[in-house]
């Protein structure tokens, strides 16, 4: 059976990134992340990353890339993160988060990130320095 995709979205604006701190469930309650969610069946990751960050945020994105890397969530469930660009809106912590908040490229190690998040920070660091 194949791995069901998680899609984490490195949110990109004016040259910092979006951070969003997990409300639930406990196991992982006040760890940040980037914002996303599963892919549903016959859903490209792009559109479950658009649709995720629209149900969660409350703002149309657009996927650009997926960053290098995968990981082991659980068994069965592997999370991707994509570089993905505001469109339109302002995000609010609708539903999975307690609290966002915009990063430089310098303040990616002032939150506690969950360890799979944190092992794509030099990806997104990179492309928060380029041009």
């Amino acid at each position: 059976m194949e791995n069901r995709i998680v899609v984490g979205a490195a949110l990109i604006h004016r040259g910092r990134v979006l951070a969003a701190r997990r409300k639930a469930p406990s196991e992982v309650a006040g760890f940040w992340e980037f914002p996303g969610g599963k892919t549903e069946p016959g859903e490209t990751e792009e559109q479950a990353l658009e649709r995720e960050l629209q149900e969660e945020l409350g703002v149309r994105a657009r996927a650009l890339r997926p960053l290098p890397g995968r990981w082991p969530v659980r068994p069965g469930l592997e999370l991707r993160i994509w570089a993905a660009e505001l469109v339109s809106g302002e995000p609010e912590p609708l539903q999975d988060h307690s609290e966002l908040r915009w990063l430089g490229p310098d303040e990616l190690d002032a939150v506690d990130w969950l360890a799979h998040d944190r092992e794509a920070l030099p990806h997104v660091a990179e492309l928060l320095r380029a041009p």
